[in-house]
């Protein structure tokens, strides 16, 4: 065997992993969290047997998916917001870009939770910037000095919940960030409670505490 052949491999490989990888982010958007493995196949234009060798299972299959499409849409969005010289504008980008892939991967999300994949480190990398580019809206007097990093997740699940009471496709959601950020404005703001330690939902099979 030649070395051009297992490079030749390499890349056959890499090509079925990205037609899967797209054609699952399709079928999930089509036809819900549910789709089989199989009708997956069909779409890439491969056998089930090759679907499985790259990967084994579905919950390998869906969050390779999600990680590419964080990969394609996230990741430049948290690159532009850190890269922005406007903390408040940074601070919308994010939470636009969070709601937005929510909005559009819905079904893709619901097939990471229901086949038990455990994804939420991916969301490591937005949570780490909205800090970031929070701490410097408040050290530049945009956003009121006593947040928190738990309220931070707390109004991200709070603006991703508005997705339930809008009609699919719309951008009616654009208007609770605004809201938002004009709430989080620091022109004599009520004093908050103590902050609480942000409770973890219970994974699949537990039950709340």
């Amino acid at each position: 065997m030649t070395a051009e052949t297992p490079r030749r491999l390499r890349a056959d490989a890499a090509r079925n992993s990205e037609k899967i990888l797209r054609a699952a982010r399709a079928i999930y958007a089509e036809s819900g969290p549910d789709a089989s493995l199989e009708e997956i196949a069909r779409r890439a234009g491969v056998g089930i047997a090759t679907l499985y060798r790259r990967f084994p299972n579905k919950e390998e299959l869906v969050r390779a998916a999600l990680e590419q499409k964080i990969t394609e849409e996230m990741s430049p969005a948290i690159s532009g917001a850190l890269a922005d010289s406007d903390p408040l504008r940074a601070l919308a980008t994010l939470w636009e870009a969070s709601v937005s892939f929510a909005a559009q991967e819905r079904d893709l999300l619901g097939a990471v939770r229901d086949s038990g994949s455990l994804a939420s480190e991916l969301s490591e990398p937005f949570y780490e910037a909205l800090m970031v580019v929070t701490r410097r809206a408040q050290i530049a007097g945009r956003v009121r000095a006593d947040l928190v990093p738990d309220d931070l997740h707390r109004i991200t699940v709070m603006l991703l919940s508005v997705l339930h009471t809008v009609q699919p496709g719309s951008a009616g959601w654009k208007r609770y960030i605004t809201l938002m950020l004009d709430g989080l404005a620091p022109a004599q703001p009520t004093v908050l409670p103590s902050p609480e330690p942000l409770r973890q939902w219970p994974t699949r099979g537990s039950r709340p505490a």
